[in-house]
C-alpha cells in the first residue's frame, strides 16, 4: 500500500478538511501540524475560529493569571499567523480567562479582523463593566452575523449601520435610543433580531423591511414595526408591566405592519399592552397566514380571554395554539370572574381550524375547564392536545377531562402530570 493510499484524509477537498478542523478546539486543530509537511499549515487556513475555555488546558493547581496568559496569547498568535480569509470569530471566556486588564488586548483583536473583512463576530465574555465597542467595529461593512454579550454600543457619528447585516443577536446590551434605531433603519438586509435584556432605551421601533423573525425580551414601554412586510415570526416577552398607558390602536398598529405573519408568541405582560383599551372582536384584517399561536394568560382577566378570542377569530388558518395560565403576582385581591366561552365568541361560532393544541399551567379551576371544554367542541380537525397542569392537582382533573364531548373524531387528550419530587 502507497503512502498516499494510507492517507486518504490528505486527499480530501480542502474544503472538507477545513470542516473537519472546524470541528476541533484550536489546541487540537494546531496539533494537526505535526502530522506531516502537508499538514503543518492546514490549520492556519481555518475559516471558523472559535476561542473558548477548550483552548487552554490547564491542571487545577495552575495559578488562574497563566491561564490568561496562555489564552491571550493564543489568540495573538492564530490571528497573526492565519492565512486566507476569516469567516467567523468567536471569543467566549469567563472571568478566569478574560478581565477588565484585557480590554487593550480585545480592541486590537476587533481591530485585526475589520481588515480580513470577517462576516460573523461572536463576543461573549462578562467582565466587570460592559465592554465598550471600539468605533473600528462600526466601519466593519463586511459584517453578516453580530452577536454581542454584556457590551456598550456608542458608535460614532456618521454611522449609519451595517448595510451587509442579516443577523444580530444583543443581550444586555447598552445604548441610546436613537443608536438602537440607526442600527436596525441602517441594516437594510437584516433578517433575524433577537433583543434580550436591553438597557438605555425604553422604545423598540423597529424599521427593516427584510426581517423575518423578531425575538424581544425585557422591559419596554412601546413597540412599533415600520415596513416589516416580510416578518412572519415575532416573540414578544415584556418582563415589566408597561408604566404607559395602552390604548385600543396598541392592537392595529402591532398588527397592521405584519400582514404575513406565520407565527405568533405572545409571553408576560405584552398581553396587556396590546389589549389596553376596548378589546375587538377581530381585528381589521386577518392573520391568514398565521398557523402558530403562543400565549400567556390570566384566565381570570376577561379582557385577556377577550384577547384570545379576538386572536382566535383573526385567524382563520391557525393550526398549533399553546396557552399557559399565569397567576398575577398580586392576585389576592382578584374575584374569579364566571363567562361562558360561547357567549365570548357571540354565536354563530365558526369551527376552528386547530390541529394541535397545548394548554400548560392550569390548576383545573372552572374557567380553564369551560376553555378546554370549548376547544374540544369547536375543533373537528383536532389531532391532539396536550393538557399539563401545575404541581399538586388532583386527579379529578383528568376524569373531567375524560368526560368532555370531542366534535373530532381522531382527538387525542395527552394528560401530564407533574412530578412532585
Amino acid at each position: 500500500m502507497t503512502d498516499m493510499e494510507s492517507d486518504r484524509i490528505s486527499c480530501l477537498p480542502d474544503d472538507v478538511i477545513d470542516q473537519i478542523l472546524s470541528l476541533l478546539p484550536i489546541k487540537d486543530a494546531g496539533r494537526t501540524s505535526v502530522l506531516s509537511s502537508e499538514w503543518r499549515k492546514k490549520w492556519l487556513t481555518l475559516s471558523n475560529l472559535v476561542f473558548d475555555s477548550q483552548c487552554v488546558s490547564s491542571a487545577s493547581s495552575e495559578d488562574p493569571s497563566v491561564s490568561k496568559i496562555k489564552f491571550l496569547k493564543i489568540i495573538d498568535n492564530v490571528l497573526l499567523l492565519h492565512s486566507g480569509p476569516i469567516n467567523k470569530v468567536k471569543i467566549s471566556a469567563g472571568y478566569d480567562l478574560i478581565d477588565m486588564n484585557s480590554v487593550a488586548d480585545i480592541d486590537r483583536w476587533i481591530l485585526h479582523l475589520t481588515k480580513r473583512s470577517i462576516k460573523k463576530l461572536v463576543l461573549d465574555f462578562w467582565l466587570d463593566e460592559p465592554y465598550k465597542i471600539p468605533w473600528c467595529l462600526f466601519s466593519c461593512q463586511s459584517l453578516h452575523c453580530l452577536k454581542l454579550y454584556w457590551c456598550s454600543l456608542k458608535p460614532p457619528m456618521k454611522f449609519e449601520g451595517f448595510r451587509n447585516l442579516k443577523s444580530l443577536y444583543l443581550e444586555q446590551v447598552t445604548m441610546t435610543q436613537d443608536t438602537f434605531e440607526k442600527l436596525i433603519s441602517g441594516s437594510p438586509l437584516l433578517e433575524k433580531l433577537i433583543l434580550w435584556d436591553h438597557n438605555g432605551f425604553t422604545q423598540i421601533n423597529i424599521h427593516a423591511p427584510n426581517i423575518k423573525f423578531v425575538q424581544i425580551m425585557g422591559k419596554f414601554e412601546d413597540t412599533s414595526f415600520d415596513n416589516t412586510l416580510r416578518l412572519a415570526k415575532p416573540v414578544v416577552d415584556q418582563t415589566s408591566q408597561s408604566k404607559s398607558h395602552g390604548c385600543s390602536s396598541n392592537l392595529v398598529k402591532f398588527f397592521d405592519h405584519l400582514p404575513n405573519i406565520e407565527m405568533l408568541v405572545i409571553i408576560s405582560y405584552f398581553i396587556k399592552y396590546l389589549f389596553a383599551d376596548i378589546v375587538p372582536v377581530k381585528l381589521p384584517t386577518p392573520c391568514i397566514n398565521l398557523t402558530f399561536f403562543s400565549i400567556c394568560i390570566n384566565f381570570n382577566d376577561l379582557k385577556e380571554i377577550s384577547a384570545v378570542r379576538c386572536l382566535l377569530n383573526s385567524s382563520p388558518n391557525l393550526q398549533a395554539f399553546t396557552i399557559s395560565a399565569r397567576l398575577e403576582e398580586h392576585a389576592d385581591h382578584l374575584t374569579p370572574v364566571s363567562y361562558c366561552w360561547e357567549d365570548i365568541f357571540l354565536e354563530p361560532i365558526i369551527p376552528l381550524k386547530l390541529q394541535r393544541v397545548k394548554i400548560l399551567d392550569i390548576s383545573g379551576t372552572k374557567s380553564e375547564l369551560d376553555f378546554i371544554r370549548f376547544i374540544l367542541l369547536y375543533s373537528p380537525v383536532l389531532e391532539k392536545m396536550t393538557v399539563k397542569p401545575v404541581l399538586n392537582v388532583t386527579s379529578e382533573l383528568m376524569t373531567k377531562l375524560i368526560q368532555f364531548r370531542r366534535v373530532s373524531g381522531k382527538a387525542e387528550v395527552i394528560y401530564l402530570a407533574k412530578d412532585s419530587s
